[in-house]
């Protein structure tokens, strides 16, 4: 008779099973419902911290387990994984010559990658890969995970059938080799196999509801030196309405896709001539960019910073020091000049430690808070960058605070509030906070560890924000706050981070004197609201689907003759406004008015004023808001007076309509 092991559960009680019993055997020894429920289990032990693993994974003397049912949010990537596999299976019964890369499950979805050189993947092929994928599903082919006793014979195997990826995935990971079968549930056939560990569901016919998005190409490993691939991206919910929901998104994302928006509106451009990830402002971007820094400056002065300007490049010497040659050289752009290696600056902050360090500061200067729209660039592959929300030259809006420790849930408590505010002028909301905590590997002592972690719960639990812990998901040099904003279609957005660092100050010696005349090592907190411009200005775009609020339009209003006879005092009207400084266009083409009024709406031109024979007559001028109409005739000066108020208050308070127009 063999050992019994004991497992712990979620609710701290014990169970003993056979030894060699899976995470399905707890289950059913728990009762039938929830070995018909469940579909992977979450492990932790001596190796493994809540990792997701395949329901027939054999348990462990003292393992603890939760079991996974469709209810619980990580089991979408288990099925998403899954479903990735019944995709390469479906395409490479559809495609013989089709040779399979990775699937991984990523953020609302997955994709696999394919080399196939014959045929090139097109939406059109979807219904019938589709088809064959629910034919796949139907069979409720069994996903069993195998251990390879033989590598070198299965990489022969593999390398007979062509299956180059594949075989360098297997040799890769030659010293735990896993594969996974679809097995036919009546015969015991092995249908397909790829190299892989998991998670997965127990068969096939748990894939009910998922759709095929979109195919692009791709390079192995992501490096353009490496063959070029088809990816097909996926999605996959566990019922029906779930993902007619998500494609109903979707559709609405890709109406509001930055990249498309920008050619309807000339928002920005990316040159081949000028390489890959980096972007070209035209003006009407720049006119949003503009007003952003301008409001951003504003509220740094109500907070007490004082803004600073550094170089793009600096000397290695700075970066051996700061630790990102130890840490960060592949991402980082380098240079000879006169026989120097220099660096294009990835991050700011070494700088701003450095105009810190120019003076001996006392303990009644703490806190220094020094801001910077700072340019930095980071080397990203160029199969990875997209539109603006990657690139490889961003402009941060960047901070450094340099306090004492008993400052710490001060000035978070002042920085959560300040970005609280922020957002809501977008009309953004928090998400989620995630504060991460102390990793594995990390600098500095744990007492300034547990003090500040310690400052930074108390600052969110006094400002009243609910947030998740992520144990252990701290950066190295310290642990930080995530800001987690959520957009006008309900998309999540990471943006905002606060991060505290023993690190920095230590490796630049930098000290402040304290009231009892020693010196003593500052904290710092780094911290971005915006995160960079490029990438918070896409995500605008898409959260107002290019139709900017009126303080932020490149063009606020535009004036609009009906006929040529109106154009004078058309120009009469646009230079009272530009006057006043209102971004103003006068449209004196020969179009009808109805085609000029259509071409403003188009454009998202927040006011066209009308001028005809009525206006000209009176001394006024007849307003349509882009989303609400006709607002009547008004004086210009009545119409300025609102107008600036809109802009002031960030669109709180709008151009009013006349009480002529509200009685119609």
């Amino acid at each position: 008779m063999g050992n019994n092991i004991t497992v712990k559960l979620p609710d701290g009680s014990a169970r003993e099973l056979p030894e060699g019993a899976t995470a399905y055997d707890l289950a059913a020894a728990i009762g039938p419902g929830l070995a018909k429920a469940a579909l992977a289990a979450v492990i932790t032990n001596d190796r493994l911290d809540h990792e997701i693993k395949d329901f027939n994974y054999r348990l462990k003397n003292g393992d603890e387990i939760r079991l996974l049912t469709v209810k619980d949010p990580e089991s979408l990537e288990v099925l998403r994984h899954s479903a990735a596999h019944v995709l390469a299976q479906a395409v490479q019964n559809l495609f013989p010559g089709a040779k399979i890369a990775i699937g991984p499950a990523i953020e609302n979805g997955f994709y696999y990658d394919f080399y196939l050189p014959d045929h090139k993947l097109t939406p059109e092929d979807f219904p019938k890969i589709e088809a064959e994928m629910e034919r796949i599903a139907k069979q409720a082919q069994r996903l069993e995970m195998r251990y390879e006793e033989n590598v070198d014979a299965r990489l022969k195997e593999i390398q007979a059938q062509g299956e180059k990826f594949k075989a360098e995935i297997l040799d890769k990971y030659r010293e735990a080799p896993t594969l996974y079968f679809c097995v036919d549930p009546k015969t015991g056939q092995e249908l397909w196999y790829d190299v892989c560990e998991g998670p997965h569901v127990p068969d096939t016919s748990w894939i009910k509801a998922f759709k095929l998005l979109n195919v692009s190409g791709a390079y192995w490993r992501g490096d353009e030196k490496n063959e070029q691939l088809q990816r097909v991206y996926a999605t996959a919910f566990w019922n029906k309405k779930d993902l007619e929901e998500f494609l109903k998104m979707r559709e609405e994302a890709e109406r509001r896709d930055h990249r498309k928006l920008s050619k309807e509106l000339d928002l920005f451009s990316i040159k081949e001539e000028i390489g890959p990830g980096l972007i070209l402002w035209h003006p009407n971007l720049s006119t949003v960019r503009e007003e952003l820094e301008n409001y951003l400056r504003k509220a740094l002065r109500r907070h007490n910073y004082v803004s600073v300007n550094t170089p793009h490049l600096a000397k290695r010497d700075l970066w051996d020091i700061s630790g990102h040659t130890s840490h960060y050289l592949e991402n980082m752009f380098t240079m000879d000049i006169e026989g120097q290696e220099y660096l294009l600056k990835p991050m700011n902050c070494p700088m701003h430690t450095m105009i810190f360090k120019s003076k001996l500061h006392s303990y009644r200067d703490l806190p220094v808070r020094i801001a910077e729209f700072g340019t930095v660039y980071r080397y990203e592959k160029s199969g990875v960058v997209q539109g603006m929300f990657r690139a490889r030259g961003f402009t941060q809006d960047d901070a450094h605070i340099f306090c004492r420790e008993d400052q710490i849930t001060a000035e978070i408590l002042d920085l959560i509030k300040f970005i609280d505010e922020t957002f809501k002028v977008f009309g953004m909301e928090f998400a989620q906070v995630e504060l991460s905590t102390r990793p594995e590997k990390y600098v500095g002592a744990p007492e300034n560890w547990d003090t500040a972690e310690a400052a930074l719960k108390s600052a969110l639990e006094q400002y009243g924000l609910e947030y998740v812990i992520n144990e252990g998901d701290g950066a190295f040099y310290g642990p930080k706050i995530d800001f987690k904003i959520r957009d006008a279609i309900g998309r999540v957005w990471q943006l905002s981070t606060v991060q505290l660092d023993f690190n920095l100050p230590e490796r630049f010696g930098l000290r402040y004197k304290d009231k009892d005349g020693v010196e003593k090592q500052p904290i710092m907190i780094h911290r971005a609201i915006f995160g960079s411009m490029e990438r918070f200005v896409g995500i605008l775009i898409e959260h107002f689907a290019g139709a900017f609020p009126t303080w932020l339009a490149p063009v606020q209003a535009i004036v609009l003759p009906i006929s040529d006879r109106h154009v004078d005092y058309a120009q009469k009207v646009t230079e009272t406004l530009k006057n006043e400084d209102v971004r103003v266009q006068l449209d004196d083409s020969s179009e009808t008015i109805n085609n000029k009024i259509r071409k403003a709406e188009l454009d998202k031109i927040p006011y066209m004023l009308v001028v005809g024979d009525k206006e000209v007559e009176a001394d006024q001028v007849a307003v349509r808001a882009k989303s609400r109409a006709n607002l009547g005739a008004m004086g210009t000066e009545r119409f300025l007076e609102q107008l600036h108020r809109e802009i002031r208050s960030h669109g709180k308070t709008l151009v009013e309509a006349t009480p002529e127009a509200v009685a119609k």
